[in-house]
């Protein structure tokens, strides 16, 4: 597993409880010996919806909602069997969806 990169994509909707994983991940990489680049932020990604209040007149009338998406992205180099085992144990919360692939 020497030569082996490990990329970790974070997304969330509330930048707090993507920070607070990011950090989790990468205490507990540094903790088991591997090195860590990141976390790198990407861009966030805003969706606007335009929603008319009234059902039948009013075109003026309308409401709009944003919902942000923010991302983070972590490479941890040269990961150890310890490293493997900590991160597959490691308990994030459930606002953040994790995506794990091996380079």
């Amino acid at each position: 597993m020497q030569s082996q990169k490990i990329r970790i994509r974070l997304k969330a909707f509330d930048y707090r409880l993507i920070d607070q994983s990011t950090q989790e991940i990468v205490d507990t990489a540094k903790r088991t010996g591997a090195q860590v680049r990141g976390p790198i932020p990407l861009p966030t990604r805003k969706e606007k919806f335009t929603i008319l209040v009234s059902p039948h007149v009013n075109k003026d009338a309308r409401d709009q909602y944003e919902i942000r998406t923010h991302k983070r992205l972590l490479d941890i180099v040269e990961p150890t069997e310890k490293t493997v085992d900590a991160l597959m144990k490691l308990d994030l919360a459930a606002g953040v969806d994790v995506q794990i692939s091996l380079g």
